[in-house]
């Protein structure tokens, strides 16, 4: 993933209700949800929802799809996939830790230098 692409993801899910939103959706995984239900489940009135969903879509972290009379949007688990690969990249300083934090915790620090590449 790229700096650019990552800020802008970033930048859409530092917002409340698109947190929310994009959780949401997560959790209903593949098969998504139609807006009508996106807004009950997060309590987001559906005209602020649009816009939410605009920039979610903007960032590349949800799409949607049209069935039937309704939309349903799902996330974009690959776009959330490259999201934490690239902030995990090079974890520990290359040291191999693992997603588990104590593991972090206890690998060798990285030195400045090493961080400037």
């Amino acid at each position: 993933m790229e700096t650019k692409a990552a800020l802008l993801a970033l930048a859409a899910l530092s917002q409340d209700s698109r947190l929310r939103v994009f959780r949401t959706l997560v959790q209903a995984g593949p098969t998504g949800l139609a807006a009508g239900q996106i807004a009950e489940l997060t309590g987001i009135v559906p005209s602020s929802l649009s816009f939410h969903l605009k920039e979610l879509a903007h960032a590349d972290l949800v799409e949607s799809r049209q069935d039937g009379r309704f939309v349903i949007y799902t996330a974009r688990f690959a776009t959330m996939n490259r999201l934490i690969g690239y902030l995990t990249d090079n974890c520990c300083g290359g040291n191999p830790c693992g997603p588990d934090e104590a593991a972090c915790d206890t690998a060798p620090a990285a030195h400045p230098e090493d961080l400037a590449s």
